[in-house]
């Protein structure tokens, strides 16, 4: 899948646990959003790895977003998580995280997700699918 270079434009201010995790939104269209972190000691857990916490994260704000997109930026949709399940696949080996959501359906007041979390050296590290109910913007 070829994703389109990102619209600077359309990049929301960026939010405190973003800003403390470090992550940034790389690739975002209808129905898909990537966002990258690059590895850092306070990421990782005792055993020095990636704390699983920091995937579900990735993967819930990636899937967050693809169903967010309207390709506006005066026209910002929210949403929030009903459900979310991760699965941990393997351990990563590389030196950054991308994790990409899917919007796979839903309606108007809901929709369904999948997500993946890679490391750069290609290993899928997790998956999961989640359940989102869009905010009324008022």
């Amino acid at each position: 899948m070829t994703t389109p270079e990102l619209d600077p434009r359309l990049i929301e201010d960026s939010y405190p646990l973003q800003q403390h995790l470090g992550f940034e939104m790389t690739a975002w269209q209808p129905d898909f959003a990537r966002i990258e972190v690059p590895l850092t000691a306070f990421l990782m857990n005792r055993q020095g790895l990636p704390h699983g916490g920091v995937h579900a994260t990735l993967l819930d704000s990636a899937m967050g977003f693809a169903g967010c997109y309207t390709g506006d930026p005066d026209r910002r949709q929210m949403a929030l998580t009903l459900s979310l399940t991760v699965n941990y696949l393997a351990q990563a080996s590389g030196n950054r995280l991308i994790a990409e959501g899917w919007r796979t359906g839903g309606g108007q007041k809901t929709y369904f997700a999948e997500g993946k979390v890679s490391d750069d050296a290609g290993t899928i590290i997790a998956t999961a699918t989640g359940v989102f109910r869009y905010r009324r913007m008022e």
